[in-house]
This record gives C-alpha cells, structure tokens and sequence, in this order.
C-alpha cells in the first residue's frame, strides 16, 4: 500500500492512512468511450496499488449507485441525461459535496473535457490539489466553446498537475494555455489491461467462425461509436477500392446511415455490422483480423485505446494522419500506416496494399506487440499517477510550511 505519513493533513484528520483520491470518471456505462475506460481502469490500477479511490460519475438515468467495482468506490449520481455531449446530473455536485464531508480527499483528479465535473470542482474546498487529465480538445461545439474557453483555461492554469497521454497532446492543442510551467505537465501514457484479450477455447472457436465468414479474403477489423469524427464512412467508401471483408463493430447515432451507404454501394456482402461486442469477445475478433483501422477524421480522436488493443494481439493498424496522439500509438512505418484524413481512396489502396503484402504484415504485426506491451500497461500507469500524486501532496505539505 501507499502511505504518506508525512502528509500533516492526514495525521491531523485520520492518522496514517493511505491516500484519498476523488476521481470525476464522468459515466459509467458501456455507450461511452475511451476517456470512461481510462478513467476505470485508473481507479482499478490505483486500487491495486493501496490509494482509496472513489470513481464519481453520472448515471445514465435518474437511478443512482453507491457500490464497490474493482477494489474501488463507484457512486453513480442520478442524471436527466445528456446535452451537448455532457451530463445533466446536478446530484453529481451534491455527491462530491456529501463524499468529501464523510471523509475528505487529499486529492480531485478531473478527466477534461467536461464541464459538469469541471463545476463541481468548484464547488470543492480550493485547497486540495487538483489534477487534471487532457483527454482532447473541444471540437464540434464550437460556438458553446467561446463561452466556455476562459474558465477551461483559468482551471487548467490552477490545477496542481496537467496530465496528457502523449507529447502532442500537449504540442498540437489550442485550448492548453502555453504559460503552464513544463514542471506542471505530465506525460503518462495511458495503459491498458492485456488479459481479457488472450484467446479461450471459447473465443478461439469464435475467431475461426469470424475468419471463415471472410471466405479466404483479407479480413479488416474496426471499432468504436459510430459517430462522425470516427469516419467510418470514410472507411465504408474506402471498400470499393479493395475485395476485402470489413467487420465494423460498436453502435450509435449514425449506423442506420452507416449501413445504408454499405447498400448504396453494393458493399453489404463484403461490411459486416457487428454491433456492441461483448468484452470477453473482442479478443476473437482482434485476433481474427489481418488488420485493424482507425478512420478518425478529427481531433476529437486524440489517443485511440482500440490501436493498443490491436497492437498487443500482434496486429498492424491502419490509422489518419491526426498528427497528435494517435500518431504517436501507431508509428507509420513501423506499427503500421497512416494515411490522410478523410482521403477514402487513400485509405483503400493503403488497406488493400498491406492486405497483399504479407511479410509487411507480420513485421508491422511483430513491432507493434513490442510497442504496446510495456509502456502501455495499467501497472506503469497506475505507478507512475501514485508518484505524481505523492509528489504533488508533499509539495502542498511544504507550502503549508511556508
């Protein structure tokens, strides 16, 4: 476990004890994407690690939940649903409230963007250090953006800690204000549980049945929500320039349209609609494919946890050229290709000519299972925020001092 004895605020209020951590997980629900399975994966890492962590989020409805999940805390504030891409729940304010008064937090850790947690924050004692973690920049809601763009940035400059994934999160965003010191940036990569994605003898049954239903051709894997900056129709038209088979998975708003455009072009035998897949199944398909492509179209991609998926099951990745963290996962030329964003012939030909070159395949294959493992695992994750927290609490301890 992780103690700070040292920390006069905890001798004051408990004794020794193990750090106290409030994270603002934002959802708890499988609809919801990569910065939701960081942010558990986080608390499930830190748990592991001795920190008492509460994951606070907002319930998809107006039910809440207060139970244990993966050696942490989860309280699920009710809500009355989404608007702009962001939670109504102001019980999620009240519950961060009511948590730090049963026992309070040496430490918040926010996961931005999103201004609902960013106003409870608010409304929480100044003087426990913040952290925030840089997921992406706002990118669709432009014109709510001008209003909000001087209190992200006031609270960026305030917090304790700004954490990115990558250098270019870092390098490449226009809301991070460029006067945040170099010692109060944090590049710690995200990490990712491996385990799940090992083949069973259940799903190495299901990844021969998904390999035979490509009848001998190529066998493309792509997954997420199927919303605009994914640009899965991009990769739908990009078909048409190769004979091989598309397994497209996960759900959304745009996959009536998604699937309309497959009949439209003729490609309905060849773009397989897959739906929400089961955890305990994504390893089969992982492993069934010869490929794995990420279309991103925006910046709102800025990391892609389903390269590292891939990559760890030995797999190439066709990505875009984001120039930002997406980038920096898959290394063309090395773990795969990046080709141009929302250039559908591009993305095609590149499909098409990696699909045909086997010995390329398995040399991308090979560097990319070396690149994800290490660096990009839960442990070097959760160790690495238990070092910055402890840092950050020693240093308030010599503030108060002073």
């Amino acid at each position: 476990r992780v103690y700070l004895c040292t920390y006069p605020k905890c001798y004051e209020r408990y004794g020794p004890h193990s750090m106290r951590v409030l994270q603002f997980g934002r959802f708890w629900n499988e609809q919801h994407g990569g910065v939701e399975r960081h942010a558990h994966l986080l608390c499930k890492g830190l748990a592991a690690q001795g920190v008492d962590v509460v994951n606070l989020v907002a319930s998809r409805d107006l039910r809440g939940l207060d139970d244990s999940v993966d050696g942490f805390r989860l309280v699920q504030a009710p809500s009355f649903g989404m608007a702009f891409r962001t939670s109504m729940s102001p019980a999620l304010v009240a519950s961060a409230r009511r948590l730090h008064r049963e026992q309070p937090f040496d430490l918040f850790h926010l996961h931005f963007p999103d201004p609902l947690t960013h106003f409870a924050s608010l409304c929480l004692p100044a003087d426990v250090p913040r952290v925030i973690t840089w997921h992406s920049d706002i990118v669709s809601q432009k014109y709510l953006l001008r209003l909000y763009r001087p209190a992200l940035q006031r609270e960026a400059r305030k917090a304790a800690a700004l954490v990115a994934a990558t250098p270019a999160h870092f390098e490449t965003s226009p809301l991070i204000p460029p006067d945040i010191p170099a010692a109060r940036r944090h590049v710690i990569p995200y990490g990712l549980d491996y385990q799940p994605l090992k083949l069973t003898p259940r799903t190495e049954a299901l990844r021969t049945n998904l390999v035979a239903q490509a009848t001998g051709r190529g066998l493309i894997f792509a997954l997420g929500r199927h919303v605009s900056y994914k640009g899965f129709d991009v990769l739908i038209d990009a078909m048409q320039h190769t004979q091989a088979v598309l397994m497209l998975g996960g759900d959304g708003p745009l996959k009536a349209s998604l699937m309309q455009q497959a009949a439209r072009l003729g490609l309905s035998d060849r773009v397989h609609f897959c739906g929400r897949i089961a955890e305990q199944d994504l390893g089969a398909y992982f492993h069934a494919c010869d490929l794995f492509c990420l279309p991103s179209v925006t910046a709102m991609e800025a990391f892609g946890l389903v390269q590292l998926e891939a990559m760890s099951c030995g797999k190439p990745v066709v990505c875009t050229q984001l120039c930002n963290g997406v980038n920096r996962v898959n290394i063309s030329g090395k773990t795969g290709v990046a080709v141009p964003v929302g250039d559908a012939v591009a993305l095609g030909k590149t499909l098409d000519a990696l699909l045909k070159d086997e010995i390329l395949r398995a040399e991308y294959g090979a560097n990319a299972l070396a690149h994800a493992r290490d660096p990009y695992s839960v442990e070097a994750m959760s160790a690495s925020h238990v070092q910055l927290y402890q840092q950050l609490l020693l240093a308030d301890q010599g503030r108060q001092r002073r």
